[in-house]
């Protein structure tokens, strides 16, 4: 029984001293913090030290069940928010070392909102919480700025949630201007969109959905609730396209959604559309020419001769196109190869029907059939050597330059892109 007293009585005592140290630790991490307020310029490693004696501190659970811990907290990691967004205005070329700095400075201010027991705790708690909030939108903008887009979301989105904080206390705080709010809220959807930041990003655009003068808001709604409710992103899309006919980045995704969907009729319209607004940009060119394509493909299969050589004129204007503005656009030669390849392949079955007819009229009709079919592998050679050219590792391109010079006879050369087809697959 003396034993187990004894055992109890060290584990009491070591208890004690370890609450002692981590009290001991905040206490001179606060000294830190003072000595830094006195003479900013000469102290600037007293910073440093107190985030160090925080951690320590923090390992003990009576400082971590005291409100008055974490608005001490809260302060050091305001100082070293400040004091890293001072180093960036004097100095641009400066980075952020603590780029977490202010979103930990809002944590540990909010906690201590929650804990607090005594009104000078929530009106320290809040004092403070002002600042971050300054602190929070400039690391957030620097954040932006390097299209670091996620600690951007981070740290506008915790100025959002202090600005709460603020106003249901009835205190000031910047976003209490409309104008402001508006955009900050804007700056912040965009970049958790563009950030990964779904799960944070879409109560927000469903807060901004109805009174936003931005078309990435009801972009970001219609990619958000594609995947989960089809019917709804349809609506956010044509809701976007309604109110901003002229914006872009809702024009290329409601373009990306038919190809997707296959409404490849409807779809050229909308790529038209979208040469007009981007004359200079090749993959609208090549994108319509891919669906004039698939337009003429499917036409073929339903033995509309006349309708598949229209579609495939046009497709071939608008590879043509994208060429003359991108000569070494990989797709569009690489596609023009294949039109005129798959004609070429298309035209198996017809040479097989002749193939048994050793009539005279039979052999005439299977060595025109054939001929015509050499015509196409001729004309696709060129093209596929041009892609080839430009992407040497593209499988698709070689195994067709093979399959060519196999029909051609030419074995030196299919073993040649034979062993260039091994090559990529090592």
């Amino acid at each position: 029984m003396k034993k187990y007293l004894i055992l109890a009585v060290s584990f009491l005592m070591a208890f004690s001293a370890f609450a002692q140290d981590g009290k001991k630790a905040l206490k001179q991490a606060s000294k830190d913090l003072g000595k830094y307020y006195s003479d900013p310029t000469n102290n600037k490693d007293k910073l440093t030290e107190a985030i160090g004696l925080l951690d320590e501190a923090f390992q003990s659970d009576e400082v971590k069940s005291d409100p008055e811990s974490y608005i001490v907290k809260g302060k050091i990691y305001n100082e070293i928010s400040a004091s890293e967004i001072r180093n960036i205005l004097l100095n641009p070329a400066e980075k952020l070392n603590t780029p977490n700095a202010a979103v930990e400075a809002y944590e540990a201010l909010a906690t201590a909102m929650q804990m607090a027991t005594k009104k000078g705790q929530t009106k320290d708690a809040l004092a403070a919480l002002a600042e971050t909030e300054g602190n929070l939108n400039n690391i957030g903008i620097t954040m932006f700025q390097e299209q670091n887009y996620g600690a951007a979301f981070d740290n506008f989105n915790a100025a959002i949630e202090a600005y709460k904080l603020l106003k249901n206390s009835g205190k000031d705080s910047r976003l209490d201007d409309e104008a402001t709010r508006n955009e900050h809220y804007f700056y912040t959807v965009a970049a958790g969109y563009y950030g990964d930041r779904k799960e944070k990003t879409m109560p927000l655009l469903k807060e901004m959905e109805s009174t936003t003068d931005k078309p990435l808001v009801y972009e970001a709604l219609f990619n958000y609730t594609l995947d989960s409710d089809k019917p709804a992103a349809e609506k956010y899309l044509v809701m976007g396209r309604e109110k901003f006919p002229n914006d872009t980045g809702l024009l290329f995704a409601e373009i990306n959604y038919y190809l997707k969907e296959g409404r490849l009729e409807e779809l050229t319209g909308k790529l038209k559309m979208a040469i007009e607004k981007e004359p200079d940009n090749p993959s609208v060119y090549v994108t319509l020419g891919n669906v004039y394509d698939q337009l003429s493909q499917a036409e073929a299969k339903n033995g509309n001769t006349e309708k598949s050589a229209e579609y495939f004129d046009s497709a071939m204007q608008y590879y043509n196109e994208t060429l003359a503005k991108d000569p070494n656009n990989f797709d569009a030669e690489y596609s023009i190869g294949a039109m005129y390849y798959n004609k070429a392949a298309a035209m198996t079955e017809e040479i097989n029907q002749y193939a048994n007819d050793f009539s005279k009229a039979g052999t005439q009709k299977y060595n025109e059939a054939k001929a015509k079919m050499d015509g196409y592998f001729d004309q696709a050679m060129p093209y596929f050597l041009k892609a080839e050219s430009i992407d040497a590792n593209d499988q698709n391109t070689l195994i067709a330059l093979k399959e060519i010079y196999a029909r051609k006879n030419q074995m030196d050369k299919v073993k040649e892109y034979q062993t260039k087809l091994d090559a990529t697959n090592e």
